[in-house]
């Protein structure tokens, strides 16, 4: 299935976990069915992967405790991205990077649960942490969000390639956004879920295969690579081959590989 399967240290950078034990939040759009740390463990062994960092998703909206519960039973080999308000103090804070925590969730769609007034003063509380910013949004904002992002205190991690709905050129103007922002050498962009993009039920995706491409050919040391699992809202989710297949495509060679999957995630999350 893999191509990688002599490199150590592979990252999967944004997956979910769900469990109805926990509490849907009032804000939540999405209420998947349940995805345990076990039925991960078996994609993580068929992709190859040693290390995740499970992202809160927005069905839990404050409430970070499926995601650091699942941090918890990963053990060292896991992180963790939360989700914050400007209410955190300073002692919730040390809490949450104790369990794992390396960055705050900004889910700029619907369902999210914290709200573009509240990032910079996020960002600001984060910042001498060490933690980044991750953000979801329809990358075709990112033009007139440019300055508001490129003066956080913290990196920016931008997901799913940017996130371009409907898909953009290489020579959009969004698109070139992302690229300037990635310029300023404190931005990460997730190659993942390009389904949430662009609908193709082959599972190749080529309109955000070009970004991808274009985006590992301009700065391969800030690019991560992640399955989005369980494909949270898809009817039609990629299988553990299609990722495989869709990692092999987009990261052409060993050398690439080994950055994006291992030596740029663990500079970000501190493996």
């Amino acid at each position: 299935m893999s191509d990688v399967a002599l490199i150590d240290g592979i990252c999967d950078t944004h997956m979910h976990i769900y469990d109805d034990r926990y509490a849907v939040a009032a804000s939540a759009t999405l209420q998947p069915p349940d995805a345990s740390p076990a039925d991960y463990r078996r994609v993580q062994a068929q992709l190859g992967m040693q290390r995740v960092v499970v992202v809160q998703p927005t069905t839990y909206g404050l409430d970070n405790s499926c995601t650091l519960d699942a941090v918890s039973e990963f053990g060292p080999t896991a992180r963790a991205v939360v989700v914050v308000d400007d209410q955190l103090s300073r002692g919730r804070l040390d809490v949450l990077h104790d369990a794992g925590a390396r960055g705050a969730r900004f889910h700029m769609l619907p369902g999210g649960a914290v709200a573009w007034d509240q990032l910079a003063t996020v960002a600001a509380l984060i910042a001498d942490r060490g933690w980044h910013v991750q953000l979801q949004l329809n990358g075709h904002e990112l033009t007139d969000r440019f300055e508001a992002l490129a003066a956080l205190p913290t990196p920016l991690v931008i997901d799913h390639v940017g996130r371009f709905m409907p898909p953009a050129e290489p020579d959009d103007d969004s698109f070139l956004a992302l690229l300037r922002l990635v310029d300023t050498g404190r931005c990460w962009v997730k190659l993942s879920a390009p389904y949430e993009s662009e609908l193709d039920a082959l599972h190749r995706y080529p309109a955000v295969g070009r970004l991808a491409r274009t985006l590992l050919q301009h700065a391969p040391e800030r690019m991560l690579w992640a399955t989005n699992w369980p494909h949270p809202g898809q009817r039609d989710p990629p299988t553990a081959n299609d990722l495989a297949r869709l990692r092999n495509e987009w990261l052409t060679h060993d050398t690439l590989r080994r950055q994006v999957l291992v030596d740029n995630p663990a500079e970000l999350y501190g493996f």
